[in-house]
């Protein structure tokens, strides 16, 4: 899939030193192993049948810290808005119809501990992460004074929902928008009018802020308490 390069064009460079060493340390999971069960031996099937999940198992506490990262830095970045432009939570601005159809985490997802369902939790988290691209980037365009910061944040949540993606038993089962589906909703969102998009990008910020929680508590919820499921 070939993603619009706003938001990674220069995102490498835009890595500050901490944030560069912690995705270096988020190598991509490794493939499932290669060795092949003697004839007759059960135990080698079953080593096999472990070593994808215990790779899985492993990505859990990294997942977790970037996930954690992106909140803190989303919720810096609304503060900013707050105290740059004035565009704050309490605004009467923020009582306007929110039409933006942004990625929730709902009951339905499975991402709740009442009901907790890991794999179409995951699938959902992998998701939204992937749908936010187009968010973030049209945020990178507009809250021009913190870019670096923004296309930092969109660099590491590409890479955390690739990363979710790989646990999921079936990844092709996550919805990943296409190349045309990111470029009409960017067209969709921008506007000439400078305040309602100062509106917005806060909104995207906020709700991606939200998201975030959410993703980190299932996360930690499956590294404490359970085991993912080849």
């Amino acid at each position: 899939m070939k993603f619009l390069g706003g938001c990674w064009g220069r995102a490498a460079a835009a890595l500050t030193p901490p944030l560069l060493l912690l995705l270096l340390l988020l190598p991509l999971l490794p493939p499932p192993a290669a060795a092949a069960a003697l004839p007759g031996d059960s135990s080698g099937e079953a080593e096999l049948e472990e070593a994808p999940a215990a790779a899985r198992r492993a990505a859990l506490p990294d997942c977790e810290a970037l996930a954690w990262l992106l909140h803190t830095r989303a919720a810096r970045l609304q503060e900013e808005m707050c105290e740059k432009f004035t565009v704050c939570e309490n605004s009467m601005e923020m009582l306007v119809q929110n039409n933006l159809n942004l990625p929730k985490v709902t009951e339905e997802d499975g991402c709740l501990l009442s009901g907790f369902n890991e794999e179409r939790c995951l699938r959902k988290l992998s998701s939204g992460l992937f749908t936010f691209q187009t968010y973030l980037e049209y945020v990178q365009e507009t809250f021009t004074s913190e870019r670096q910061k923004v296309e930092s944040l969109c660099y590491s949540t590409k890479h955390l929902a690739t990363t979710i993606r790989q646990m999921v038993i079936n990844p092709d089962e996550v919805i990943i928008p296409d190349s045309a589906t990111q470029k009409s909703l960017l067209a969709k969102l921008k506007s000439d009018k400078t305040w309602i998009e100062k509106i917005t990008t806060h909104l995207i910020l906020r709700d991606f802020t939200s998201f975030m929680e959410k993703t980190v508590r299932a996360v930690r919820y499956l590294k404490n308490t359970r085991s993912i499921s080849v």
